[in-house]
């Protein structure tokens, strides 16, 4: 490194009450860099980031910015010292173009704007029509209309926030030719990414943290990703579970021949949907995020319920559920794990003892319309154990746990009920490569021991070490049923975009 590093941290520590969050972090992001976060959930990392961009102030330590001392007290401060920042979720206004959102941020002319946004499309590989709404657009084109909004604030710094966890193979190859262009015209780049061969293949530097404090500062491509597997969590990783062939059983889950469209103009219109799911399977479902897998999810979860022209499409169990609400689906032997974590998959003001109670309250753990602390509170200490959530314990809030943390809890809730059918949609997002293998092999091992489970994912790789078989949702669509381990992620990743018929199972 010569000269001072653009971003320097010295000391850096925040807690929250008796939680440490950082403790005593140095951290030095050098000019023209792609510097990448590595770490566990509950590593410190949100934390981190959320002080470099002036969203919380740090208790302790110092930051330099050019060996200049560097104080933010907002978000809007880091913007105008050169900041930016583009989280895992995005924050656009579906209703509003492009150019509108970005306006909202970057002052200036709509046709003035409008030109800009073509020309920074041209120069960096980020195309996208400036007068087009967002919610006609692909999640890889908002991921470039973030881009391209923080970019117009002239940042020297740009933070990216599990920028992957969305896109096709495709599109992560043109991203990473984007960020190295970048990178090479003078922008610094903080990389948070949970895929290590990712972090491999793009990244300068690693800086690796457990438990809020620094344990490494590595050059990535120096060590396999095993290695860095080993470095994040300190041991090693587990083998992938094998699976155990398994004759043809009951059917727990058909669909067949649905077509449904709700009354939201920006729902996506579910068309002509088959799928099957028998006991002792996992069939995984891939697709770029918005193609209809939230639509798919309200109607196989019950919060979407059919109406009597429409019966005899949806079955678990052998039983027509269509009209059935998610109570009564439940009540067949049926468990999901919603997407959204916080809001459906549990209430944040509430403390994990209740939350557990949501869906495990049949476990007796209600009797006469009374609830049995006892019970309850063990239930949820046994998912707390079992699925190793970091958590000051079972009173803990469930808003106030890291996003890995709150789904490993919600994860494990939901097996510990012994459903006969398991619907898991995003079982891993946001969840670090320790916890997501962890997950993975709970998965495989129900569905070894008969369990039927169907997943949603966007993570290609997680498909394909789960799957049996994998169908792709593409613009309502449901392509015919892939074997995964005769089938290739080109090919997923084709029909993820819609350029594949694809190659149906005999």
């Amino acid at each position: 490194m010569t000269g001072a590093p653009l971003l320097s941290l010295r000391g850096i520590s925040k807690s929250y009450g008796q939680i440490h969050a950082n403790t005593a972090i140095d951290l030095d992001v050098a000019e023209h860099s792609i510097h990448a976060i590595l770490g566990e959930n509950g590593a410190g990392k949100s934390t981190l980031m959320k002080l470099i961009y002036g969203v919380e102030q740090p208790d302790a330590g110092a930051m330099l910015w050019r060996g200049e001392a560097l104080s933010l007290a907002s978000p809007a401060e880091a913007r105008r010292r050169g900041i930016g920042m583009v989280f895992q979720h995005f924050s656009l206004f579906e209703t509003l173009s492009v150019v509108e959102n970005i306006r909202l941020v970057v002052p200036g002319r709509k046709a003035e704007l409008a030109e800009r946004i073509r020309r920074l499309g041209q120069d960096f590989g980020l195309e996208v029509d400036p007068l087009a709404h967002v919610h006609a657009l692909s999640v890889g084109e908002r991921q470039r209309v973030e881009i391209i909004r923080c970019l117009m604030t002239d940042p020297k710094l740009l933070i990216l926030d599990e920028p992957t966890s969305v896109l096709p193979p495709q599109a992560v190859e043109k991203l990473f030719e984007t960020l190295k262009r970048l990178r090479d015209g003078g922008v610094s780049i903080l990389f948070i990414s949970h895929k290590l061969e990712e972090i491999r293949a793009l990244c300068d530097r690693a800086t690796i943290l457990r438990a809020g404090r620094v344990t490494g500062d590595i050059d990535p491509r120096d060590h396999d990703a095993h290695d860095l597997a080993r470095m994040m969590i300190g041991r090693d990783m587990p083998e992938p579970m094998p699976a155990e062939p398994r004759e043809g059983g009951e059917t727990r889950l058909e669909i067949a021949g649905l077509s449904h469209r709700t009354d939201d103009p920006f729902a996506v219109a579910l068309k002509d949907i088959t799928l099957s799911v028998k006991e002792g399977e996992i069939l995984g479902i891939a697709g770029i995020s918005g193609n209809g897998q939230s639509e798919l999810a309200a109607l196989i979860s019950g919060e979407t319920r059919l109406s009597l022209n429409e019966r005899d499409r949806i079955f678990m169990m052998g039983t027509d559920v269509g009209m059935l609400d998610a109570a009564r689906r439940r009540a067949l032997g049926f468990a999901f794990v919603p997407e959204d974590r916080l809001g459906r998959g549990a209430v944040p003001d509430m403390s994990l003892v209740m939350n557990g109670l949501l869906t495990a309250h049949p476990l007796a753990l209600v009797r006469h319309g009374l609830v049995d602390t006892a019970g309850a509170t063990a239930f949820a200490e046994r998912c707390i154990r079992d699925y190793d959530v970091r958590t000051p314990g079972p009173e803990a809030e469930a808003g106030a746990l890291s996003g890995g943390n709150l789904q490993k809890f919600i994860v494990g809730r939901e097996i510990m009920l012994a459903p006969k059918l398991l619907f898991v949609a995003q079982p891993t997002w946001g969840v670090d490569i320790g916890a997501a293998s962890a997950i993975r092999r709970r998965l495989i091992a129900l569905r070894n021991q008969g369990m039927a489970i169907l997943v949603i994912s966007e993570e290609l790789e997680e498909l394909f070490e789960l799957s049996d078989r994998i169908q792709v949702l593409h613009h309502g669509h449901l392509s015919p049923p892939l074997v995964t381990r005769e089938t290739r992620a080109e090919e997923i990743g084709r029909l993820m975009i819609g350029a594949s018929a694809g190659r149906a199972v005999a």
